[in-house]
């Protein structure tokens, strides 16, 4: 490419530094509402609970059936971005969003909130399968890195405030909204994001319209969907052999659903799933490790609000106050890991992720010796520690799997990466609580903690195998400049 000669003043330069940041920033309201509607929910779950008389299954639809819908969304998601444009839907999901949000809000039974969820997190996916082809098409490539690790810690810390900021919220009880303020909450941040992006976010027109791949998208739905039933169905009644049938079939469809996507890459069709990313070693072990870190992530929130509020008989707020140390230590973390990654690359996300899965151990064992008689003053540093650790880890995890992919590659794992999040949070959750917590006792706490606490030690041996510095490859096509 012909370099020409850069006519523009001064001024020029930040003003357009200046319209891709306040579009950054719209971007990252609309992460921040879909991330922080995963945890949320969990801190008002009891309250939800009482007041909507919700059975334990339709408990587990209201946090995860918003989860699953979204990673079932997510790649025709990105794909019909491609095709309309990714501002036109964007913006058009943004605006569904907030609705949906609203009709959470307003929810009057369980099965209609069960609903709302849903339609909250296909239209939450709406937004989200376009951040990072936005992303990358508004900032320049030596940025990137920058803007990812941005990216990941608005997420991350939109995750560890939702049990802070639904706790506050219900203890507020403005104008007894009670625990429907959690969603209502969305409209103003909805308004915002849609002002920013309409404002500020110009895209050049799409270039490509692939074609829908209407099997690909059958097959994934019906296999995550059938996942997520026996997990469900497991959690409320324990092992049985029909939901134990269910998983198996729901993995031989998402085989071929796998097998659908080869063939269709190789025929020269258009999968939703570009499996050539995983041959690059930091995108394939660092979406093991994305779809382990959000599954043990939101299990883990989703197992302290249980444990506080249900077995320890926590108020809202007190639950909010007890995981404050956590989201500090997570703070401090997610400030120093761009220094210390820089220094000694993967070797800091491996130490954070086991020193986290360590400080999880102590806290299983703390709760048998104590029979769960918590003195908050105590454990405030071990609860601050495992933040630190959750920190260092998650926020440079993205930068570090996606640094050497090329930007035709980028747009691609612009659906791949939070459908794998996603998948993550919906069929981690139901794993861990069908598998370890089907009775709310201290006994169940204890067992998901530690299973939690190997699960992440395990992580910090897998993360060893990322690249520490992954080279970047030349892009097969220039990165698209805002217009």
């Amino acid at each position: 490419m012909t370099e020409q000669a850069d006519t523009r003043g001064p001024f020029d330069w930040i003003l357009q530094d200046l319209g891709a940041w306040l579009a950054f920033g719209g971007c990252m309201i609309a992460v921040f509402m879909q991330m922080i509607d995963v945890t949320i929910v969990n801190t008002a779950l009891p309250k939800i609970t009482e007041d909507l008389a919700a059975s334990r299954s339709q408990q587990l639809l209201v946090v995860s059936g918003y989860s699953l819908a979204f990673a079932c969304t997510l790649l025709p998601a990105a794909r019909l971005g491609e095709r309309v444009g990714r501002r036109t839907m964007f913006l058009t999901s943004v605006v569904a969003f907030t609705a949906a949000s609203v009709w959470c809000g307003i929810s009057t039974g369980a099965v209609e909130l069960v609903a709302a969820r849903v339609v909250q997190g296909i239209t939450g996916a709406g937004m989200a399968a376009q951040t990072i082809a936005i992303l990358t098409a508004s900032f320049p490539r030596e940025r990137h890195s920058q803007v990812f690790a941005l990216y990941g810690l608005v997420g991350g810390f939109a995750g560890m405030l939702g049990p802070i900021v639904g706790g506050a919220l219900i203890t507020i009880d403005a104008w007894g909204s009670g625990w429907h303020s959690i969603f209502l909450i969305n409209v103003p941040m909805g308004v915002l994001a849609f002002g920013l992006a309409y404002k500020f976010l110009h895209l050049g027109k799409p270039t490509e319209r692939q074609p829908f791949d209407i099997g690909g998208i059958l097959l994934s739905c019906v296999s995550l969907f059938a996942l997520l039933y026996a997990f469900a169905e497991i959690q409320q009644n324990g092992w049985q052999p029909i939901p134990s049938l269910v998983i198996v079939a729901a993995l031989a469809v998402g085989a071929v659903f796998l097998l659908h996507q080869r063939r269709s890459a190789r025929g020269g069709g258009s999968p939703l799933v570009r499996l050539d990313l995983f041959a690059d070693r930091g995108f394939a072990v660092g979406s093991i490790l994305v779809a382990l870190f959000f599954g043990l992530f939101t299990a883990f929130v989703f197992a302290i609000s249980i444990t506080l509020q249900d077995e320890l008989h926590f108020s809202p707020l007190r639950t909010g106050i007890a995981m404050t140390p956590f989201a500090l230590g997570a703070g401090a973390g997610a400030l120093a890991s761009p220094w210390l990654v820089q220094r000694w690359g993967a070797r800091v996300l491996a130490l954070g992720i086991t020193g986290y899965g360590v400080f999880v151990a102590i806290g299983s064992v703390y709760l048998y010796l104590t029979d769960g008689q918590i003195n908050l003053p105590l454990v405030v540093g071990p609860i601050f520690l495992a933040g630190l650790g959750v920190g260092l880890f998650g926020v440079q995890l993205q930068p570090m799997m996606l640094a050497a992919l090329s930007q035709r590659q980028m747009d691609a794992a612009s659906g791949m990466l939070p459908t794998i999040e996603q998948i993550g949070n919906g069929v981690g959750l139901a794993v861990f609580s069908a598998v370890f917590f089907q009775a709310h006792t201290i006994n169940g706490s204890i067992m998901i903690f530690s299973a939690i606490a190997v699960t992440a030690i395990a992580m910090g041996a897998l993360t060893l195998r990322l690249p520490s510095a992954p080279q970047q490859q030349p892009d097969s096509v220039p990165a698209s400049a805002p217009t």
